[in-house]
């Protein structure tokens, strides 16, 4: 715990359907070889940097990178993937070791923090569904705040459910000064930065976040600054 506690975001490494220019959205697909090493390498540049406790979505991507990411993290620390609630999974998997358990760092599992849901896109190329649509109207559906895809979520409702759930169960961690990672995806971290740093709707739709890439934010008595030292 430190007085001015970290918040990391990183978006997952590659997937197979980014890979692919498929719209992924919930579907549960994991890492390239390139996903990997985007996410090894996103690790070491955190490596030092502290880590109390984990947010992420409870899909496999964003797994697998934080798993890479801990892998090179100079704690030596290892997620422990947490499952309240989940019958024998909670229970079977309890640490009965002291010791063993102050070797790990555990991990919060939430839908809310899962990528924007693309509905009826999901599973389709961008550059043929363009095609078949028009370049406009697919640009409308994933660069405009408030147009949700056929079936799917806006930014404004993917925003709706992650950044409460941000408030509500992350930020009490940073005002006690534990350091926070999220691994987690392009929309629900877009959402995010919106909130912490006050963008407006035409500001989130531009914000690019590199795979792989961590972003690193200060929590100082409820305001935000980016450590742009790493």
């Amino acid at each position: 715990m430190t007085e001015n506690p970290k918040l990391i975001l990183m978006r997952h490494g590659q997937s197979a359907w980014n890979k692919l220019n498929l719209f992924t959205g919930w579907v549960d697909i994991p890492l390239t070889e390139k996903g990997i090493e985007e996410s090894i390498a996103g690790g070491k540049k955190i490596r030092d940097v502290p880590i109390d406790v984990i947010f992420t979505s409870t899909l496999v991507r964003a797994h697998m990178t934080l798993a890479l990411v801990m892998n090179h993290h100079s704690s030596g620390k290892v997620p422990v993937f947490l499952h309240p609630e989940a019958g024998k999974i909670e229970k079977w998997g309890h640490i009965h070791s002291e010791e063993a358990l102050e070797s790990t760092i555990p991990v919060h599992l939430a839908w809310e923090l899962n990528e924007r849901m693309y509905g009826d896109l999901q599973g389709l190329n961008k550059k043929e569904t363009a095609l078949q649509y028009g370049e406009e109207q697919v640009k409308i559906w994933r660069r405009s705040y408030d147009v949700a895809p056929p079936n799917g979520e806006s930014l404004a409702m993917t925003a709706a459910r992650t950044i409460p759930y941000f408030q509500q169960k992350i930020i009490p961690h940073l005002e006690k000064g534990e350091s926070v990672f999220i691994p987690a995806h392009g929309n629900s971290l877009r959402s995010i930065i919106m909130f912490l740093e006050n963008l407006s709707p035409e500001e989130v739709v531009q914000l690019e976040l590199s795979t792989g890439e961590p972003l690193i934010y200060i929590y100082s008595r409820g305001t935000w600054s980016r450590d742009l030292s790493r």
